[in-house]
């Protein structure tokens, strides 16, 4: 059951999943007492899976669109971070998607958007291992005891790192549309929540997310028009 539904949000994740952040934007019963705590935990929470996400993809990369938006994979990648974690992408996913309830207060998206997203991650990992398991056989069920499934074990990361070349232009040419998306939704939300406590985003503080807003997107431009200029390329 959970391989038939990992299937589904595989390959309608795209269009599924969006649906669910219009609940960071929606009223809420708040969390925290003081909004400026919320903010700095949710923005420290959704930075470090940014980090672990930017290390993974810098080290060794893995393909997760599948093919034909069905789960594939040509060889199973088992070094760089992998070897410590086997889905260290969507742990980082998870500390995002945490990071922006935080910061939105919300416990609207804490108590709904949260366990939904766990839930189809989990499917979505059951179906995966699924296929890697019928594909490679023996030498899936060896890493698995080697790597846990959402857990990091950094033990030996030390040599990892220093075996490895950590690759940034892959970073930004993979990454950039992901990071620009948190990072601007970061920023709506703070002005939103602003804009309900204070009434106005005319002021030091409103100015300075809307400045902060318009950095990471002229960030954005700019790592798209490198990519696609092929200027910047990810290997």
């Amino acid at each position: 059951m959970m391989v038939c539904i990992g299937n589904f949000f595989f390959r309608y994740r795209n269009g599924l999943f969006p649906v669910l952040f219009v609940l960071l934007f929606l009223d809420s019963r708040k969390v925290f007492p003081h909004q400026t705590f919320a903010a700095a935990l949710g923005f420290a929470v959704a930075l470090a899976g940014q980090v672990l996400r930017a290390i993974t993809i810098g080290l060794a990369y893995i393909v997760r669109g599948g093919r034909n938006r069905q789960v594939y994979a040509d060889i199973l990648v088992q070094n760089g971070v992998f070897a410590h974690c086997r889905n260290p992408l969507y742990v980082g996913n998870w500390l995002i998607l945490l990071g922006l309830g935080l910061i939105a207060d919300s416990m609207l998206f804490l108590l709904v958007g949260m366990p939904f997203f766990v839930f189809a991650y989990l499917a979505i990992v059951a179906a995966e291992e699924n296929f890697l398991r019928e594909k490679f056989g023996a030498e899936f069920e060896a890493y698995c005891s080697r790597a846990g499934r959402f857990i990091p074990n950094f033990s030996g990361f030390g040599k990892t790192w220093r075996d490895m070349e950590f690759k940034w232009r892959r970073v930004i040419v993979k990454e950039y549309g992901s990071a620009y998306a948190w990072l601007a939704a970061a920023c709506t939300l703070l002005l939103k929540n602003h804009w309900m406590q204070a009434h106005t985003i005319s002021d030091p503080w409103g100015w300075t997310l809307c400045g902060a807003l318009a950095l990471v997107t002229v960030a954005y431009v700019e790592a798209r028009y490198l990519k696609k200029s092929r200027t910047l390329i990810g290997d």
